[in-house]
């Protein structure tokens, strides 16, 4: 039998040319679902503008990681970093379609549901970028606690126009702002910083800081939100990287970290040497001001993550469609399909769940939002890995190599667990909400009972998961599997309301019944795999 060496069958089209959005089933139901209806057209040009070249600029943006340029030929400081043309590329196409600012610059009704769903289908294609887009969303509201910062920034920081040149932010159309809040010896534990900021005589609201910053994504951001301990206690600032007449601040950046994932964000140490920064809420009140900024940038972390699923299922339900194996489309054969469907789940789950988060923010639902970005932030953060790792599996060794986007995403996967609190962090910040602020663990299982009596095992569980908060002993020891518990009720709750049956029961039965095992592909007999992998597969054009 003679054999053409040259020729290839049997492997998958490229997964490309497609709408990104539109190919997104639950994330499209989820967008009419809680409000974000009239952007629905915006939503699906951006995912047909991220289906075709910018699939490459993530790649490329990656593959060439930004460099450091601490000074220039002559020995001076320059602290600039240079980044590749597709790094940028992507950033102006995140800020051209308002990822950074559609809930402010369009405060009305479904304004953060839509932006919840573009953010989503942006970060299929990079998440890197993702970061300074998502930090400069959400400086607004904290900026908001000094107006009249506010008032000469937030115009900067919703313009459409990227504009990446260090200029004074007086002269630009667009600026980004970073946050940097951990220390060496601090990290999460924030009331352990050690940066000293002193009031400037005569310049009232005005401070120079003395310390260094251990984590500073995107330090080529125009400002920063950082924390200090002025007199009165640990403070928040807006420092920027220029001062009013021009000439560099001094915001020193000592080198670029060397990341597991993320490679196409710079993350830096930097220090600060007298740096000029401006008060930003009362001083003391550091923690509660940046907060606001944090929870807007935790729902982001869940948006990420529900991203990396998203497009892990679409990598994997492709290539099942299209790759034989033994006679037999990979997709038809039952214990893949059992695998493809029980990821297509966990995703649709993931989905679901971040944007009823996101509704809560459009609604000004504080209890609501305060437990469950928390929840969500643990939850979904960390079923990420391990999911994007079974997705690679289900490609086989074409997933595991470098031409394939899986191994960046499986290296991106762990980030949104670490950033803005880990998952310890998460789960004690649930606790203490629940203890201190009765009314949002109320509002949340309010939120899970409105499916009560339409699943026997959501109603189970929930009465378990009641008893486990009324029992106080031991309580922190327990606080995983209880917000493990309280993640997977919210789940099961708007399934069970809004997805297919089949979605819905296969979640219940796994998840909640206790009738799947410990990993992937552990679905009960009589799930209809097919129909679920199906509503999860991208077509392409």
């Amino acid at each position: 039998m003679a054999v053409d060496v040259g020729s290839v069958r049997n492997q998958p089209p490229p997964l490309e040319g497609y709408d990104l959005f539109t190919e997104n089933r639950p994330l499209v139901e989820a967008l009419r679902r809680e409000g974000g209806a009239a952007w629905e057209e915006s939503a699906a040009a951006l995912g047909v503008e991220l289906g075709g070249e910018p699939l490459e600029w993530g790649r490329l943006a990656n593959v060439n990681a930004p460099l450091l340029r601490s000074h220039d030929r002559y020995g001076e400081r320059l602290d600039e970093v240079e980044f590749h043309p597709a790094w940028h590329a992507l950033m102006a196409l995140g800020v051209r379609h308002g990822l950074h600012a559609l809930s402010w610059r369009e405060p009305r009704p479904g304004a953060h549901v839509a932006r919840a769903a573009m953010f989503v289908t942006y970060s299929q294609v990079e998440q890197g970028s993702g970061c300074p887009i998502s930090m400069t969303h959400a400086a607004v509201p904290a900026l908001r606690a000094e107006p009249a910062l506010a008032a000469a920034w937030e115009p900067r920081l919703a313009s459409l126009v990227y504009e990446p040149r260090l200029l004074p932010a007086a002269e630009k159309e667009g600026a980004l702002c970073g946050m940097a809040m951990t220390e060496k010896q601090g990290g999460s534990d924030v009331r352990a910083n050690e940066s000293a900021a002193e009031p400037l005589d005569g310049d009232d609201g005005a401070f120079l800081l003395t310390g260094h910053k251990w984590f500073c994504s995107a330090p080529m951001c125009d400002a920063f939100l950082v924390l200090a301990y002025a007199p009165g206690g640990l403070s928040c600032f807006l420092l920027p990287r220029l001062l009013p007449d021009g000439t560099r601040n001094d915001f020193r950046i000592q080198r670029l970290k060397d990341k597991l994932g993320n490679r196409s964000n710079a993350s830096a140490e930097i220090e600060f040497e007298g740096a000029w920064a401006r008060l930003v809420g009362a001083e003391g009140a550091g923690v509660r001001t940046i907060i606001e900024m944090v929870n807007h940038t935790r729902l982001d972390c869940v948006l990420g993550s529900a991203a990396i699923m998203r497009r892990a299922v679409a990598e994997a339900t492709h290539h099942a469609a299209h790759r034989v194996a033994f006679g037999r489309l990979l997709a038809e054969q039952p214990l893949m399909a059992n695998v493809l469907a029980d990821l297509c789940i966990e995703s649709e789950a993931a989905t679901a769940t971040a944007l009823r988060v996101a509704r809560a923010y459009d609604e000004g639902d504080a209890a609501f939002r305060r437990l469950a970005t928390a929840v969500a932030k643990y939850w979904i953060c960390k079923r990420a890995p391990e999911h994007v790792a079974e997705a690679l599996e289900c490609v086989g060794g074409n997933g595991y190599v470098e031409e394939s986007v899986l191994p960046r995403l499986y290296r991106e996967a762990p980030v949104n667990s670490i950033w803005e609190g880990a998952g310890n962090i998460q789960c004690l910040d649930v606790l203490r909400a629940a203890r201190k602020q009765p009314d949002s663990l109320d509002a949340f299982l309010a939120e899970v009972a409105l499916a009560q009596g339409a699943d026997a095992r959501l109603d189970a569980a929930l009465a378990e998961l009641r008893g486990a908060l009324s029992n106080q002993d031991g309580i922190e020891h327990r606080a995983r599997r209880i917000v493990e518990r309280l993640a997977t009720c919210l789940q099961g709750s708007l399934l069970v309301r809004h997805a297919p049956h089949e979605v819905a029961d296969a979640f219940c039965a796994t998840r909640l019944g206790g009738e799947g095992g410990l990993s992937y592909g552990t679905l009960p007999r009589g799930v209809d795999c097919a129909a679920i992998v199906e509503r999860h597969r991208p077509r392409v054009r």
